[in-house]
């Protein structure tokens, strides 16, 4: 009944946390599952579905449950490899950044849980494979439109890479060797069956997966040839048709639209993975007995390239491509002229081979550097950002702030002279009334105060003002009487100011209304 419950708990939990934590619980009492078959059953369901669907934390102990069970139960692992598998290819349709990382996970533990038992992994292996081939050979003989879109989708392209991972991770085995020769006629076929420009990305795809198994198995695979074909499919001296900002990401993308075509981002792109895919691949040769033929019709090829090309940045990474590749086969050469064994011994070969990559050769060692500054990159186009740096975007240049301190001491001086004459002169308005306000308005403010109340006007008086300001007031007053015009009239005044003694007693009577009344002039 307990079992039952924890595995109802976890049907019904949607906090991730809170799954994994159940799930941990499980993982340490999945030897009493062991004894009730309904309940294995059940519980195998439930952690294969959180295994492709679940958070990440999720997906490694539902993994660890799995494998687990299938290592105290031997006779578990064809259902659990089966519906694994089942599970990959349906979570596998579409492909996204973000999804990438996903579906490398599920790749990975597929291929830890096939390395559990080869034998059976086997059967698995070649039917799986079979069925691939089935889907390519009707494509290629069906006469139909769209018939080969059974073959180009994200879920085939991601079970052929699947296979050569798990071929490459457990090589060297004498029973899955014989599964080698088939999947690469498979990825081959592939790739020829709709060779055109707007495939690219899914040519690329299956360039991978191939030097990812000649590499791990060192088995020589004929990839130089797809990638020579693009330089003669495309003309890159062609003037493109738009210009797009956003560059185009390969690693998202199986086929590209006619509006990329046409696009420059396009050609650029294009350059940038065919200098990835050759130096992948020949880095993978570059400590053969035999790279310098290997490379032979590459370097032809290049130099022709360079030859009709006439757009420099596109010359510039292919012909540092070039430099490598003679340096190397150069390298090469001169080791070989040492040696003194023929080609028919084949174990002085391999051990000859063995000691040139221990050493490492020019070309190996560009590209350990080479690969550091591009999983930065990979990791940018995958998180959705783009390379800013093609842009050529110009630079924003900021003037440096000035240093404030000797402005701060300037104006705090003028403000402490303008307090000092308000309060020198007992006005009625002390330091810190308005601080808003500059050196030049504040003496005018004072002066300036005025406001229409009930019983009349007030205005700012000076008792050292001087007979002719005087008669001029009076002058005004005689002249405006008590219109708008002489309410609104305002007095420059030199040193403090200060009420009237009569204006005063008036003030102290409306008091609430004048404090309602009283506003600052803006005019001078």
């Amino acid at each position: 009944m307990f079992l039952n419950s924890v595995i109802q708990l976890l049907n019904c939990l949607t906090e991730a946390t809170v799954s994994a934590a159940v799930l941990q619980h499980i993982n340490n009492t999945v030897h009493f599952y062991l004894c009730f078959p309904k309940h294995t059953r059940q519980l195998l369901k439930k952690a294969i579905n959180l295994w492709c669907t679940g958070e990440e934390t999720v997906r490694v102990v539902a993994f660890l449950v799995l494998n687990k069970i299938c290592r105290y139960k031997k006779e578990q692992i064809n259902p659990v490899l089966k519906k694994m598998y089942i599970s990959y290819v349906q979570n596998a349709k579409f492909t996204s950044p973000n999804a990438l990382p996903l579906i490398n996970f599920m790749q990975r533990t597929l291929t830890e849980m096939y390395s559990m038992d080869v034998e059976n992994s086997y059967q698995h292996i070649f039917i799986y494979i079979r069925q691939l081939a089935i889907h390519l050979r009707t494509a290629m003989t069906v006469q139909k439109k769209g018939s080969y879109q059974s073959v180009y989708n994200w879920q085939y392209i991601h079970c052929l890479y699947l296979w050569c991972r798990v071929l490459s991770t457990l090589h060297p085995s004498d029973i899955l060797e014989p599964l080698i020769y088939p999947l690469v006629q498979v990825i081959t076929g592939c790739i020829r069956l709709v060779p055109t420009a707007r495939y690219f990305p899914l040519r690329m795809h299956c360039i991978r997966a191939l030097t990812l198994l000649s590499e791990s198995t060192g088995v020589f695979i004929p990839v130089l040839p797809f990638i020579l074909e693009i330089f003669q499919l495309v003309n890159f001296n062609k003037r493109p048709g738009r210009i797009s900002v956003k560059p185009i990401n390969f690693a998202v993308i199986l086929k590209l639209s006619n509006v990329n075509l046409q696009e420059k981002v396009f050609r650029d792109g294009l350059i940038d993975q065919i200098y990835d895919l050759a130096l992948e691949y020949v880095h993978t040769q570059a400590h053969s007995i035999g790279f310098p033929e290997l490379v032979l019709p590459f370097i032809i090829q290049l130099k022709g390239f360079l030859k009709d090309c006439k757009v420099s940045n596109y010359c510039k990474p292919m012909r540092q491509l070039l430099e490598k590749i003679q340096e190397n086969s150069s390298y090469i050469t001169n080791k070989r002229q040492k040696c003194a064994f023929g080609v028919s011994d084949r174990e002085a070969v391999i051990k000859w081979e063995k000691q040139i990559k221990e050493e490492g050769t020019p070309l190996s060692k560009y590209y350990v550097t080479w690969k550091k500054l591009r999983e930065k990159e990979i990791q940018m186009e995958i998180s959705g950002k783009e390379r800013m740096e093609d842009l050529n975007l110009p630079e924003i240049k900021r003037r440096k702030l000035e240093k404030k301190e000797e402005d701060k001491k300037e104006f705090k001086d003028l403000f402490e002279s303008d307090s000092d004459s308000e309060s020198g002169g007992g006005g009625l308005f002390t330091k810190g009334k308005s601080k808003s306000k500059s050196k030049d308005d504040s003496s005018d403010e004072s002066s300036d105060l005025s406001s229409e109340g009930e019983e009349g006007e007030y205005e700012v008086e000076d008792d050292d003002s001087s007979d002719s300001d005087g008669d001029s007031q009076d002058e005004d007053e005689e002249e405006g009487g008590e219109s708008e015009a002489h309410k609104k009239k305002i007095q420059k005044k030199k040193g403090p100011q200060r009420l009237s003694q009569a204006d005063l007693k008036e003030l102290a009577k409306g008091e609430e209304d004048i404090v309602q009344d009283l506003e600052f002039s803006d005019d001078e």
